[in-house]
């Protein structure tokens, strides 16, 4: 399969497995909508790798074949599985850190078990690794000039939408038997891991709902308050999503594990436009 056609079957799967950053790709600009695809395909991959698997050992070996496709000691089908192709050549166009993109795939290991983030500063370093790292990447793709001075902002942002992503997929994530509210915001609702799970306490989970879902929105205002350039809004575009999400959390409260707080398909992609029209989350 020839470069450019990787490219395309990247934006062709994120608008069945991602359809916000398949969006987010249509309005960003065009010279730069295959590459972006490129990432945000290769970060649905790993994303989505605790999903298809029924241990956690199977899905290390699926993140090991990324880590070393990354570190450049790729398998022999790399080439031809279209995401790996078109990531790498992202990757040498762009000049991208291979050591972001480890680091990332080392951080998502934490899906594949059900344990706690020790503390907030556990969860914002996963969400540094994954979500934040996600948008300096497509930052650099942008404008590597200026992804250096917005780094601040792209640190905020990711934690914001990493929660809010938390937040959205809590029921899911409760059948499952994972928790991503941290051991320390849970004592201080007065929970554990396995009271959380069970459900019954609706207060206390609606307390730890609200602690979490502040602690979201106090960085998602940071990063509204932080410096990002013009010419680097597209990487911003899907955190758009994450206010509405958040407020809806902190409304909804226990309710998180019987509601859904998606937003309608229309919605988003009315967030979307006037986010990249406005230049503004």
């Amino acid at each position: 399969m020839e470069p450019t056609e990787n490219l395309d079957v990247c934006l062709a799967m994120l608008r069945d497995t991602d359809r916000d950053r398949y969006l987010a790709c249509l309005l960003s600009p065009a010279d730069k909508r295959n590459s972006l695809a490129a990432l945000y395909a290769f970060n649905a991959e790993i994303a989505r790798i605790r999903d298809s698997v029924r241990e956690a050992l199977p899905g290390e070996v699926r993140m090991q074949w990324w880590r070393d496709l990354i570190d450049g000691n790729p398998h022999g089908d790399s080439q031809s599985h279209p995401v790996a192709a078109a990531l790498l050549t992202t990757i040498e166009q762009y000049r991208l850190p291979r050591p972001v993109l480890g680091n990332m795939i080392e951080a998502r290991i934490f899906d594949l078990y059900d344990d706690l983030f020790e503390d907030r500063n556990a969860l914002e370093g996963y969400s540094g690794e994954t979500a934040s790292a996600l948008i300096q990447l497509a930052s650099l793709v942008l404008s590597a000039d200026d992804a250096a001075q917005s780094a601040e902002a792209a640190g905020h942002a990711g934690v914001a939408q990493a929660m809010a992503g938390m937040l959205l997929l809590m029921p899911l994530h409760r059948r499952r038997g994972q928790v991503y509210i941290p051991a320390d915001m849970l004592a201080a609702a007065g929970l554990d891991r396995e009271t959380f799970l069970e459900g019954e306490d609706r207060q206390r989970i609606g307390i730890a709902v609200e602690i979490f879902a502040a602690h979201a929105l106090d960085h998602i205002e940071k990063a509204r308050r932080a410096t990002i350039a013009k010419n680097l809004f597209a990487a911003y575009l899907p955190v758009a999503l994450s206010g509405p999400v958040i407020a809806a959390a902190r409304k909804a409260g226990a309710g998180v594990f019987d509601g859904d707080l998606q937003l309608s398909q229309l919605r988003r992609q009315s967030l979307l436009a006037k986010a990249s029209f406005l230049k503004r989350f």
